[in-house]
């Protein structure tokens, strides 16, 4: 039994608090399908939420099966299931795969055991026959289905519904909420369904009535009408304007006993026509299969995560030949600035002349042409750094913004934060090697300076890595991809100017932001394995002084820790809107 006393959520609006909830009470027993119902605005998702520990409430208690939610713990994922008003399948993956996947993240058992469970739901819900399909292929009836296949798998006792059968023709919206009736008699589960359609309000066992927060009507559909005055459902919103909604409330609260006894009475008599017993309360804990119901461990999840990141990854198309061509043309883009094997230093040491302007003008010569050297190596190392680090951020600015809200389900169904956060960081260490890797190897193929080709190698690593990291920080903690990919553009802007390696900083502005800039500790710890005499060279045209070899590695070692930290900060927080 789900029971709700005295649930008010308040919020400040300025002068005096505007209530959200106000003084709600409600008492729902199991085996139940209700229709929370209301004009827009009234507080329906409102209270959806609520229930599910989604928003905090401000006063009052929810008591599931006797114990008090707020004091003797929340439902464990395994209880309640939540399928909001957005998609939560990717659009890549099949319908099998997706509740696959579902099951692995969120129930505990052995390969066949999850085979049954599978199979189990996709015959419950009806989506056996296309099994196979890509979830972007399907109408909006069969995702909404999936969408509850993919809560079914950990068996809820209680299952929240926000809308979803929003934008369904009617067809499709009779057979979702057919089918929400038939979840209603199986093993006791209460099925909560938000809904502004007054369609279909027969098949449903109750209906909940809200107006701008405060609760109107709690009981049959077929008293419904009675109890507002009206000849039919679709006259009851415009009858509700007609009293303020305190009225109605206080008038619910005098008649509620009443029109709950009839309630109690229907209850029962929806189970006698099946030949059933009315479930009766349940001891926590009380499931058969309560070994499937616990969350899988940390390393399974992750494994889980990943495995569906690469299959997304390898099917999307578009991101796929964006990775592809960028791994491609950047290394293409620094050869075309690279004079293979043209980087012989000129020397004065078998130059001999007793005409002191001819060892001026060899001087000057020697000069110029060590200065392009010295230029064209800073500038290539740097070019490599600047790519790699715009490599990074399109790796990861969109990873974790563009799928918050699939992350924020998964989170709630018991998905930990670490698992997902290292399930994002394997993902893209991939990406950085086989980028830096192939960068590396290409651009050497042209180039001919004598250089510690390990550090180098290295350092191009740590750079892809330490922009990849920090934009993957940036992504948990924005509200939406775009806003991630903006900061993460304007990051690899301004790495160059920063760097100090074209023009040289204000030492004051340089030592406020070059620990910021992990070019320059990329670029720097480069030129530390380049032969001592182009080093030498680099050094006479570049004002900046380079940082050395082991503060570069220390440095954007930090820059990828602090990454990590504030994507494991930003997946921690949630963030529902």
């Amino acid at each position: 039994m789900l029971e709700a006393r005295n649930i008010c959520l308040e919020v400040d609006a300025g002068d005096e608090p505007l209530f959200l909830l106000n003084e709600v009470n409600f008492c729902i027993p199991r085996g139940h399908f209700m229709a929370i119902v209301g004009p827009s605005g009234c507080g329906k998702t409102t209270l959806l939420k609520a229930i599910a520990g989604i928003k905090d409430i401000t006063s009052g208690s929810f008591f599931w099966e006797g114990r008090d939610l707020a004091e003797d713990g929340d439902f464990e994922p395994y209880e309640i299931g939540y399928v909001p008003q957005f998609s939560i399948a990717y659009d890549e993956l099949t319908v099998d795969e997706s509740i696959e996947n579902s099951a692995k993240l969120r129930v505990n058992a052995s390969e066949d055991e999850l085979n049954d469970i599978i199979d189990n739901v996709l015959a419950e819900t009806g989506l056996t026959d296309i099994a196979d399909r890509q979830v972007k292929l399907l109408s909006g009836g069969q995702k909404r289905r999936l969408a509850l296949a993919m809560e079914l798998v950990s068996g809820p006792r209680i299952l929240l519904c926000d809308e979803v059968t929003s934008g369904l023709d009617p067809r499709s919206e009779r057979e979702i909420v057919e089918l929400l009736h038939e979840l209603s008699m199986k093993d006791g589960r209460i099925v909560i369904s938000v809904t502004h359609s007054l369609a279909q309000m027969e098949l449903y066992d109750s209906i909940m009535v809200m107006h701008r927060g405060n609760l109107a009507y709690h009981g049959t559909p077929t008293a419904m009408c009675h109890y507002f005055s009206v000849n039919n459902f679709e006259e009851v919103y415009p009858q509700l304007a007609c009293r303020e909604p305190e009225e109605w409330s206080f008038s619910w609260l005098k008649h509620r006993l009443d029109y709950y006894k009839r309630l109690e009475k229907e209850h029962v008599r929806k189970f006698e026509a099946r030949g059933e017993e009315p479930p009766a309360p349940s001891p926590r804990h009380e499931s058969e299969e309560e070994s499937l119901t616990y969350t899988p461990g940390f390393f399974s999840q992750m494994m889980t995560l990943l495995g569906r990141r690469f299959s997304i990854f390898f099917r999307d198309r578009g991101q796929l030949l964006l990775q592809i061509a960028m791994i491609i043309i950047f290394p293409i883009m620094v050869a075309c600035f690279t004079s293979k094997g043209g980087y012989e230093l000129t020397n004065l040491n078998g130059f001999d002349s007793q005409n002191v302007m001819e060892v001026a003008r060899a001087m000057k010569t020697q000069a110029e042409e060590n200065a392009l050297i010295g230029s064209a190596i800073s500038g290539i190392i740097m070019f490599q750094v600047i790519l790699l680090g715009l490599m990074g951020s399109n790796n990861s600015s969109r990873e974790i913004a563009g799928e918050r809200l699939i992350m924020e389900k998964e989170k709630f169904a018991g998905v930990r934060p670490f698992a997902y956060v290292c399930s994002k960081v394997l993902f893209l260490s991939v990406l950085v090697l086989v980028q830096s890797l192939w960068m590396f190897l290409f651009v050497h193929f042209w180039w001919g300076v004598e250089m510690d080709l390990v550090n180098h190698l290295v350092f191009l690593l740590l750079a892809n890595a330490a922009m990849t990291s920090v934009c993957l920080g940036i992504s948990a903690n924005t509200r939406t991809a775009d806003q991630a990919s903006l900061l993460s553009i304007y990051l690899v802007g301004f790495q160059l100017p920063l760097s100090g390696a074209v023009l040289a900083l204000n030492k004051v502005l340089a030592l406020i932001t070059q620990p910021f800039i992990s070019a320059y500790w990329a670029w720097s710890g480069s030129l530390s394995g380049v032969k001592k005499e182009y080093a030498d060279v680099v050094d006479s045209i570049v004002q900046t002084e380079f940082a050395s070899h082991n503060m570069s590695l220390i440095v954007l070692g930090i820059h990828i820790v602090v990454g990590i930290v504030l994507a494991y900060i930003g997946v921690r927080r949630t963030r529902w809107e």
